[in-house]
């Protein structure tokens, strides 16, 4: 019986950068201060499962370079006893490696990245032979510059892959990122058929239906479940869950609506948005790989990201299931998700 998750896809060293605010071109900002930390997609949902639940089997599957920021990766899977036997180490280019700024301002972040080794990630370094993992969630395409091309026949390299962890019986989930839409269209649309689930935010959902999610910087309901039972149409998933600040909205295949309000965490704890997401993710898919009904699932994402948010850091924050729980009955619920 399969069981625990695993990971593949984004390691990255994180530098952690808190500015006063995020200037404009040929201005300047003070910075605060800076700190190092793992991050990308594979790294923060294994470190955020092994946070929740400790004795939750966590393996996950990479590639980073050979250097000192490799060692730190590898330090962290360690410290979090996740298994890292599929965690490749190159030659071929330094470890990947992303600014994180944070502006106090307005406690957006802003990401600068430097790929490096991870344009060589290919489907070969996936291996689903031996994995006893339940859940296996890949990311992130429109950053592997290998993985986002055309690949033994497919049209690209994540597809290859997702086909291969379905042979395997495993459930496929594939997380996104904010970038150049046009490309993350083109690359995930064909994944579609071969996906689980997917859980994504609201700008990514549209992205990649081409559908304008988002007006006067605030998210239009109806516009996300449009894109959201467009995107079931051209995939197999068993469900679709798109989150955002406000909330959450969930539709199954069969046109179940689950809508659920986010955790009403003060504004004067919230340090940085950097990692929420994954921490969300890692959250929900907790609750689905225990078997729970979708709404409590769905609760438990929203109080593993409310966790994260204070931290400018991805996973710093992210406590135990019953701790992340423990903080919805302090805070509340917002009362609406308009």
């Amino acid at each position: 019986m399969r069981r625990g998750f695993i990971t593949l896809g984004t390691w990255c060293l994180d530098r952690n950068i808190v500015l006063d605010f995020w200037p404009n071109e040929d201005m300047a900002a003070h910075v605060h201060h800076i700190t190092l930390a793992g991050g990308g997609s594979a790294c923060n949902f294994a470190v955020n499962i092994k946070k929740l639940d400790p004795e939750m089997h966590v393996e996950t599957q990479g590639l980073i370079g050979d250097g000192e920021k490799a060692d730190f990766l590898m330090s962290i899977a360690d410290t979090f006893g996740i298994i890292r036997s599929g965690l490749i180490r190159s030659d071929l280019g330094d470890t990947q490696t992303t600014d994180a700024f944070v502006s106090q301002k307005t406690n957006r972040r802003t990401h600068i990245l430097y790929a490096g080794v991870a344009d060589f990630l290919t489907p070969e370094h996936f291996d689903f032979s031996n994995t006893t993992a339940k859940i296996a969630h890949f990311g992130l395409p429109s950053l592997h510059k290998t993985m986002d091309q055309s690949w033994q026949g497919e049209e690209n390299g994540w597809l290859s892959s997702l086909k291969e962890a379905q042979k395997h019986g495993l459930h496929t989930n594939l997380e996104l990122v904010a970038g150049n839409e046009t490309k993350l269209k083109e690359i995930v649309v064909p994944c579609l058929p071969h996906l689980s689930s997917l859980v994504v935010n609201d700008h990514e959902i549209g992205a990649i239906t081409g559908i304008q999610t988002q007006s006067n910087n605030a998210t239009n309901i109806d516009k996300i479940k449009f894109a959201v039972n467009s995107v079931l149409e051209k995939g197999r998933m068993d469900f679709v869950l798109v989150h955002f600040p406000q909330g959450a909205i969930l539709v199954t295949r069969d046109g179940k609506e689950i809508i659920q309000p986010s955790v009403d965490i003060p504004l004067q704890l919230i340090k940085g948005t950097n990692g929420a997401g994954d921490a969300f993710s890692a959250g929900f898919f907790y609750g689905i790989h225990e078997n729970w009904p979708l709404l409590d699932a769905i609760k438990l994402g929203h109080a593993s990201a409310a966790a994260s948010l204070r931290s400018v850091e991805t996973y710093t924050c992210v406590q135990s299931v019953r701790e992340c729980l423990d903080l919805t009955n302090k805070w509340g619920w917002r009362s609406e998700i308009a």
